[in-house]
């Protein structure tokens, strides 16, 4: 990554098939070989702060880094319904989904609307 440059993601511990395991990530020192770090966004590149620009312009920068390590990936970008997204988290069997608009700025701190977390929790949805 080049200097001065700041990414937000999530260390995620996956099983033998390659799907998320959160009680692999909970016991790490034996699941070192299976975390990978899953990149989601884009703060600051070479000093300059991003935050102000939409997500869709900082996804499209961050895909023009090139990073050193296979362990860090780009979290992948659907633009699929609500609908189709949680059908396919219940379909894989995953913990959720996280939805963010496309034009939504990065505001530190906040909960304003622009993006949504929707877990599901043994056919619960939370």
């Amino acid at each position: 990554m080049p200097d001065n440059t700041v990414i937000d993601g999530e260390i995620v511990a996956l099983d033998e098939t390659g799907r998320p395991d959160f009680s692999l990530l909970q016991n790490y020192r034996s699941a070192a070989k299976q975390t990978s770090y899953f990149a989601f966004d884009l703060l600051v590149l070479e000093g300059r702060n991003l935050t102000s620009l939409p997500l869709i312009e900082r996804r499209q920068l961050m895909r023009s880094l090139k990073f050193s390590s296979p362990l860090v990936r780009l979290c992948e970008q659907f633009d699929s319904s609500a609908e189709e997204m949680i059908a396919a988290v219940r379909q894989l069997g995953v913990e959720g989904v996280i939805g963010k608009r496309k034009d939504s700025k990065y505001e530190t701190g906040k909960r304003t609307g622009s993006w949504i977390k929707h877990r599901i929790n043994r056919g619960q949805e939370l």
